[in-house]
């Protein structure tokens, strides 16, 4: 049995979202950033944190992957072509659209309020919306970034592309707008998305 921390309107969804597509049991303990009980496990404070057998793991990519590898769906084998191409898009969507979001994030409610620059959305806006376009000439054809098989990059993506929503980066790509549209439909991820009230 799995134990994930941290609420459901974070990085945790990824976690919670992969969880309910693989049909895995688990507890969910909606902790918030930086509670005793997520710093008793990952002593930089942050969410989700998932325990195995004791062990914690942490970072939300690390994470998911760790579950795909694991139960053998979700993902690629490594060592594959198809893998390389997975976590080129992978690192690709961490680079220029988690942590565009993540940036804006911090300049507006994570950092002590004396040290943000709520200029900087501006450019993030810019970048995130550059990152688009670039996007939208590597999706294929297929329902799911990496054609047929729903893999790991779709559960950034999708995240990416619901806290772009809540923090008003325009999507603005039609292909992409499309591909979420399709995403938020799936039922696990209604599952999870519920628990964010």
């Amino acid at each position: 049995m799995y134990t994930v921390i941290g609420k459901a309107n974070s990085r945790a969804t990824r976690v919670l979202w992969v969880l309910e597509e693989l049909g895995l049991g688990y507890e969910h303990i909606p902790a918030a950033p930086q509670s005793e009980g997520v710093v008793s496990f990952n002593p930089a404070g942050k969410v989700p944190v998932l325990i195995e057998d004791g062990t914690p793991i942490t970072d939300s990519t690390a994470i998911i992957q760790y579950l795909a590898d694991k139960h053998g769906d979700l993902t690629f084998p490594a060592g594959t072509l198809d893998r390389a191409r997975q976590d080129s898009l992978t690192q690709f969507l961490l680079d220029e659209f988690d942590a565009a979001l993540w940036m804006a994030a911090r300049h507006s409610f994570v950092l002590p309020e004396e040290l943000r620059q709520s200029a900087i959305k501006q450019s993030l806006i810019w970048e995130f919306t550059n990152s688009q376009k670039t996007l939208a000439h590597r999706m294929g054809d297929g329902p799911f970034l990496m054609g047929d098989r729903m893999t790991v990059p779709d559960v950034i993506l999708t995240h990416c592309g619901h806290w772009a929503r809540i923090a008003k980066f325009p999507v603005q790509e039609e292909k992409l707008t499309a591909y979420l549209d399709r995403m938020f439909a799936r039922p696990a991820l209604r599952e999870v998305m519920e628990r964010m009230g």
